[in-house]
């Protein structure tokens, strides 16, 4: 599998969380990607290109395209987990749609955890493992 546009283990060389190859740099992201299709790969992720690129290449290619933030004319769309969730905090990539707000409620889970541990509610006595079993 290939990837072009936005590596995320790249990301402080390429500036930041930003559209890559806009505008005439646009060609050498299609180039990268018809390379790759080239060399073998049996499918392209293409992550936070514009849509227009994202459209030609998935066109040009026999191979499918997996789109995240690179608009509606992938063949195949991925989110990271944790986006979807709603568990990485603001401001979040404009592609990101959130699904749930998981950040929101495993806050609040350990908000009570912690209460419950300081007020000795927690563990409470039939809940622990003892050595024998009352009889």
């Amino acid at each position: 599998m290939g990837h072009v546009g936005l590596t995320p283990q790249s990301v402080n060389v390429l500036g930041g969380y930003t559209v890559q190859r806009r505008g005439e740099t646009g060609e050498r992201l299609i180039q990268d990607a018809r390379d790759l299709e080239a060399a073998g790969a049996f499918a392209v992720v293409l992550e936070v290109v514009p849509a227009e690129s994202a459209k030609r290449i998935t066109a040009e290619l026999a191979s499918p395209t997996i789109g995240i933030g690179a608009g509606p004319d992938c063949d195949a769309q991925v989110m990271v987990g944790q986006d979807l969730a709603g568990l990485t905090p603001d401001p979040a990539p404009k592609f990101v749609k959130r699904y749930s707000n998981m950040r929101q409620v495993l806050s609040g889970a350990a908000r009570q955890f912690i209460a419950d541990v300081s007020s000795r509610n927690y563990p409470w006595r039939g809940s622990c493992i003892l050595l024998s079993m009352p009889s």
